[in-house]
């Protein structure tokens, strides 16, 4: 039977071994990306926006089956709470006259940016968009929820587990939890457009750039 001692420096080596297949992958993908991929569009998008600290960093197709220490270690992130996902949320409550996000209090479609470790509440969101129009739209006209996954492709561009709130073909409203603001250091790392790619950034000039809502929508 393996000690904890074992098991620890065995994942210890795991962890280097996957880390240098990640840069190994990372400096192929950079060589592909040079003929305007992923990371040259995006990357173009955030300089433009005035966006300086920010990295890509691609990693395995098994990236998801992976600890979220591991995955810490791989990226080089300041902690698991520094691990965050974009989801689509889709109202499917709203008026019939909503059906675009051309209306950012009121719209049919938000992007929530949260923390892996985090418990997300759609009660919490629903909640602060009703606040958000005064109390004008009755509560039951919002009803958060997870946005199928081809209507989450076709809007944002992105497919499942690679969606980011960069980029997206639709100008979705974002909303970024509060816990993610309070993270210290303030950089935290989210998807970056495809399965295998992730993109880490500044939280101030990620705010500067999309000016997403700031609402407390997880519990730890």
């Amino acid at each position: 039977m393996e000690t904890p001692a074992a098991l620890s420096e065995l994942e210890r080596v795991q962890t280097q071994i996957l880390q240098r297949i990640s840069d190994l992958e990372l400096r192929v993908g950079g060589e592909a990306d040079i003929s305007g991929g992923t990371t040259t569009r995006l990357s173009s998008l955030l300089l433009e926006n005035g966006v300086k600290d920010f990295k890509f960093k691609r990693v395995t197709f098994d990236y998801y089956d992976w600890s979220f220490e591991t995955r810490r270690d791989v990226l080089g992130a300041a902690s698991i709470h520094h691990l965050c996902k974009s989801i689509v949320l889709v109202n499917t409550q709203a008026p019939s006259s909503i059906t675009d996000c051309s209306n950012r209090n009121m719209s049919k479609y938000y992007v929530v940016v949260v923390q892996y470790t985090a418990r997300f509440s759609a009660e919490a969101v629903k909640n602060f968009l009703y606040s958000l129009n005064n109390g004008k739209v009755p509560k039951k006209r919002f009803n958060l929820r997870l946005a199928p996954e081809e209507s989450s492709q076709m809007l944002t561009g992105y497919e499942h587990n690679g969606v980011t709130c960069i980029g997206m073909k639709t100008d979705i409203p974002v909303i970024l939890d509060e816990a993610i603001v309070k993270l210290n250091p303030d950089f935290f790392w989210l998807g970056g457009g495809e399965i295998d790619l992730k993109l880490g950034i500044r939280t101030s000039e990620f705010i500067n750039y999309l000016n997403p809502f700031i609402v407390s929508c997880s519990s730890s």
